[in-house]
């Protein structure tokens, strides 16, 4: 019987061999000894016994035996050897009771070379085993800034906290983003309970993924089991059975076809972009809309919040925007708010309260509710779900934000243009995507009419400072703060404002998103009907990122501002809703002297969005996420952006 087996082993080697030489590549094991000729390995650790994936297993340490193998560990010799007896021989004893005798391994880049145990590699590979014990003796090389160098040390790190050695991700990054969707810290060390939990878990969905993966996604396991995670969540992941991955996965597909062309993200900058007719019309439609003729009687819309009216400007602005929806259609479509969604379990809940009140549109008012969004998109999709954010990929739902920085330039111009001294204030909250390019807006329009404006940026969210008392000491009167009032909290001082002695605050102008007219448009489109859906799923995911010229934000000034500076600011105004004037044009310089913008040329839409450095006139700095408090390294970690090395 082992006889036929090693024929058939042989069969399965040499056509692997015929395939390596028609497509031009190495045909035998490769050799670890030859790929360490030109590498400086700084340190060898001895791992001692331990469960390798046969997967991982790729090659064999020295010259010997290499040309006894194909390259997928198969057999090359002919049957009437001592090889192929001593084969035979394993093959039996594999059957009959098992390959217990552990293997000696070199461990490299993640990757392992058999020193002592290819045969028994080779029969356990043919038999399609998972794993084989072995000794193992880990080769680490020197540091470099090759990608494959980054993503092995971000492993070790990884290694040192779980023991796990089959988790591998092709981006940087995804170890950490992997640890905190399972809820733990990047330190945390694991427990012998957790290593095996997560093994299993793992484990399971790695078969599920072999059956399902397609060589056209260029992702590996681990790159899928982390979308998986954090759309479905670990908790629930631990309970799913084979069978509900594989629904889970069937479901996952677009986003993962999404995610193996580089997360492609449209931006429709103009509501004018979608019309009947037009390029690429007929695709966001298909995505927006399951069916033509609908009728506003048709629709029941729910905007969910994570906060509530009274306690947030942001979801009280939203909230105006829901009633102005309303009214547009005279009542003849129903809406429905919900608020307080603070935590995933109260995100998922009010998604489920709006389907049983047979909700067929969700607006989702923060990133923090994306996972959550995505999911039911997934599960529900006859539900069309919109969610607040930008430079989110996700191909199952739509996202909506506002181009906020055309206003902030507005308002850094009327800032430099009223005020007497140098010295202007900035409070933003959190440093996000967005956050950066309206402080940067708000500098250059500042400089347009003050070319020695300097703006003094202070975070509100810091833990233990006292921003307020920071901008007094700098005698800084004139400053931009948050852009609306707290209903409970109302105070004067929000948008620009300048202080006068005895704490009198003169409002100055503030900039106002019209969220309603946001709400009306998108509604509209869906109105407008369309075809089928599958059309645009998987190719991009869609971002309604629109600003002042389609009527969605604007600046509100104070009446008695001189009528030289109201006549300017209206000139201004005209000039960026016609796309006269746009504010990351031309020469731009950020803090370190580097030019962000040539003369002549435009910050491209992705480069204003992800923008991660300060203007040459900003006073201040992106301070790290740990800088922060607990509630907002929560929004940070999510959507904030990577700081360069500022000298400021």
């Amino acid at each position: 019987m082992a006889f036929y087996d090693y024929i058939n082993a042989r069969k399965q080697g040499r056509k692997k061999y015929q395939q390596a030489v028609a497509k031009g590549e190495y045909p035998y094991l490769p050799v670890l000894d030859e790929i360490l000729k030109n590498t400086d390995i700084v340190s060898e650790v001895n791992l001692g016994l331990m469960d390798v994936p046969l997967e991982k297993i790729v090659g064999t340490k020295t010259a010997g035996r290499t040309q006894s193998f194909a390259n997928n560990f198969m057999p090359l010799l002919a049957e009437k050897t001592e090889f192929g007896a001593k084969w035979a021989y394993l093959y039996d004893h594999q059957i009959e009771e098992g390959i217990h005798d552990p293997i000696l391994v070199y461990e490299f880049m993640n990757r392992y070379y058999v020193q002592e145990g290819n045969k028994r590699v080779s029969v356990l590979k043919y038999v399609s085993a998972y794993s084989i014990t072995a000794s193992v003796i880990r080769l680490i090389p020197r540091r470099t800034d090759e990608l494959d160098n980054k993503l092995y040390y971000e492993f070790l790190d990884f290694y040192q906290v779980s023991f796990n050695c089959d988790v591998w991700f092709s981006k940087e990054g995804s170890y950490h983003k992997l640890l905190k969707a399972m809820g733990k810290k990047d330190a945390e060390v694991w427990d012998e309970t957790e290593r095996q939990c997560f093994k299993g878990v793992y484990d399971l969905f790695v078969r599920v993924f072999k059956d399902f993966h397609t060589d056209e996604m260029g992702l590996t396991a681990s790159d899928v089991f982390l979308i998986y995670l954090k759309i479905f969540g670990y908790e629930l992941l631990k309970q799913r059975t084979e069978a509900q991955m594989k629904q889970d996965m069937a479901k996952l597909k677009d986003e993962l076809l999404l995610t193996s062309r580089g997360n492609e993200i449209a931006l429709v900058e103009q509501p004018e972009e979608i019309k009947a007719g037009s390029y690429g019309s007929a695709r966001l439609l298909n995505w927006l809309i399951p069916s033509a003729n609908i009728e506003p009687e048709m629709l029941k819309i729910a905007f969910i919040h994570t906060t509530s009216k009274d306690t947030s400007s942001w979801v009280y602005s939203h909230e105006l925007g829901r009633q102005y929806l309303e009214n547009c259609f005279g009542g003849r479509l129903k809406t429905v708010s919900y608020e307080n969604a603070n935590t995933s379990e109260a995100v998922e809940q009010a998604i489920g309260q709006a389907l049983l009140e047979k909700c067929n549109m969700i607006f989702t008012t923060a990133s923090q509710m994306i996972s959550q969004s995505v999911k039911a998109a997934l599960q529900h999709q006859q539900v069309r779900i919109f969610n607040c954010s930008v430079n989110m990929s996700y191909t199952s739902i739509c996202t909506y934000y506002t181009r906020l920085y055309e206003a902030k330039f507005l308002m850094g111009a009327l800032a430099g243009a009223i005020n007497e001294s140098d010295k202007i204030g900035y409070i933003s909250d959190y440093p996000i995507f967005g956050s950066v390019s309206n402080i940067n807006a708000f500098a250059l329009g500042a400089q347009m009419t003050n070319p020695q404006a300097k703006i003094y940026l202070k975070w509100s969210r810091l833990k233990d400072q006292d921003y307020r008392k920071e901008l007094t000491k700098e005698g800084i009167t004139v400053i931009s703060d948050s852009d609306f009032i707290t209903p409970r909290e109302a105070s004067r001082e929000y948008g620009l404002y300048r202080l006068i002695s005895g704490n009198t605050v003169d409002n100055l102008a503030t900039t106002f998103c019209h969220w309603g007219k946001f709400y009306e448009r998108i509604v509209r489109l869906i109105l407008r009907g369309g075809g089928g859906i599958q059309e645009w799923k998987g190719k991009k995911a869609v971002n309604y990122w629109w600003g002042m010229s389609a009527d969605v934000i604007d600046v509100i000034c104070a009446r008695d501002l001189p009528r030289g500076t109201s006549h300017l600011l209206n000139h201004l105004t005209r000039a960026i809703r016609s796309g006269v004037i746009r504010p990351f044009d031309d020469s731009i310089y950020d803090q370190n002297g580097g030019l962000r913008c040539e003369e002549g040329k435009s910050l491209s839409p992705e480069e204003i969005i992800t923008m991660n450095w300060l203007a040459e006139n900003v006073i201040g700095s992106l301070p790290p996420l740990e800088a922060f408090t607990p509630e907002a390294q929560a929004l940070i970690g999510l959507q904030g952006v990577k700081p360069y090395n500022s000298t400021r």
